[in-house]
């Protein structure tokens, strides 16, 4: 995909062409060899590099920012003298595995801003290689090298830019190993696909025996056409459908999680349990529990208040940990009784399944160590009517 993009934007080519050692890794630009020298006025080569704005998967934009990084020393003039008007700030900036930036330089063009990444890198280079050459006549950052394709093993169609842009590859990029499961796709489950789709996670695995119908169109994401609806796809394979441009690795299972197949629960890294039916749930908690496989399950009861005709509504998001098991009885029905079944009154509204399903993920991520977790909460709950969520006490 580097290469791809090297090949089909103005700019990047403009740079390999000039014969620039220019690599493209983890959504950033790197520029290598470029000719510095240290504070003792030795010659050494470093490596330019920038984040990467894209205006499509296969074309750079203009960039998002006139500040660029240095893997090095810091540069200095040709009299022993820090070139000054680079200062930014001082890193390691942790932006991929491998890549760690040293310094970040800030020298901003008198226009306001770089036309394009060759404009951009060019300026930075010259700023500093200009220094070097006055006493190494002979250096040279255009090397004509042929640099070796860093091609990334993404399970994405296209950059994750958001991440690069932001800085926090680093973070993003620590669930990458993980085999997701999914049990249950028609509201919640559906939304939290759309969270876990866009996360660098090896595998998503989704489990529903059901159809996507014409009600479901109604509470999941995206928006289904009439044609999606009158092929009457599985839920699981209309799902794989519709993330599969974005990204690969999202693996449909047609059927329900039964006491027959719960076992090949056991695979995965972390489980989210999605299901309607408290026997269905039964079974496939107590099969987890017994593993050291960690998983949330969730639940949401909405009904509708006689006296003001409103709709009044909960969402559950419970965690389950080798090490916290205790709590789930007391927090989570699992009986098929009338009495005792979430979604007793068959109403699910988009927001309040997305809102679950944020809910869910967002604790998935502090497990994973993606977001501070100063909580350790292990059963929340979201109230409609009073627009509150609640930690509630669980005795681990």
């Amino acid at each position: 995909m580097s290469r791809l993009l090297i090949s089909h934007s103005a700019d990047l080519k403009r740079l390999r062409d000039a014969g620039y050692e220019v690599e493209v890794r983890a959504n950033y630009l790197l520029v290598h060899a470029v000719p510095y020298l240290d504070a003792s006025g030795n010659l050494l080569h470093g490596t330019l590099a920038s984040e990467l704005t894209l205006a499509s998967p296969l074309q750079t934009a203009a960039p998002g920012t006139h500040v660029a990084y240095f893997v090095g020393s810091f540069p200095h003039n040709a009299d022993g003298t820090r070139i000054t008007a680079l200062e930014h700030a001082t890193g390691p900036f942790q932006w991929a595995e491998g890549l760690a930036p040293d310094f970040s330089f800030s020298n901003k063009p008198r226009s306001g801003g770089f036309a394009d990444y060759f404009e951009k890198m060019i300026s930075y280079v010259n700023v500093i290689w200009h220094q070097a050459r006055a006493r190494y006549p002979d250096c040279d950052p255009m090397t004509f090298k042929v640099v070796e394709s860093h091609d990334s093993d993404s399970v994405f169609e296209y950059e994750d830019t958001a991440s690069s842009r932001a800085g926090i590859q680093v973070i993003a990029q620590q669930m990458k190993s993980q085999k997701i499961g999914i049990i249950g796709l028609g509201g919640t489950g559906a939304y939290i696909l759309d969270l876990v789709a866009k996360t660098h996670v090896a595998e998503i695995h989704l489990f529903d025996g059901d159809r996507f119908r014409q009600h479901n169109a109604f509470r999941a994401p995206g928006a289904a056409s009439r044609g999606d609806l009158e092929r009457e796809l599985a839920k699981v394979e209309y799902l794989r459908e519709r993330y599969a441009p974005m990204r690969r690795g999202i693996i449909g299972h047609d059927l329900y999680v039964t006491e027959a197949n719960v076992a090949d629960l056991s695979r995965f890294d972390f489980v989210f349990v999605c299901v309607d039916r408290g026997s269905a749930r039964r079974t496939i908690l107590d099969f987890l529990s017994s593993t050291n496989v960690p998983f949330i399950d969730v639940g949401m009861d909405v009904q509708v208040v006689e006296e003001t005709n409103r709709l009044w509504g909960t969402c559950r998001v419970t965690t389950s940990t080798p090490n916290t098991r205790g709590h789930l009885a007391a927090r989570v029905s699992t009986g098929d009784r009338e009495g005792d079944e979430l979604y007793r009154s068959n109403i699910q509204v988009a927001e309040l399944n997305a809102m679950n399903a944020i809910l869910a993920v967002i604790r998935w991520k502090r497990l994973c160590g993606y977001y501070h977790d100063d909580s350790g909460d292990h059963d929340c709950t979201f109230t409609s009517s009073i627009n509150k969520i609640v930690n509630n006490e669980v005795r681990l």
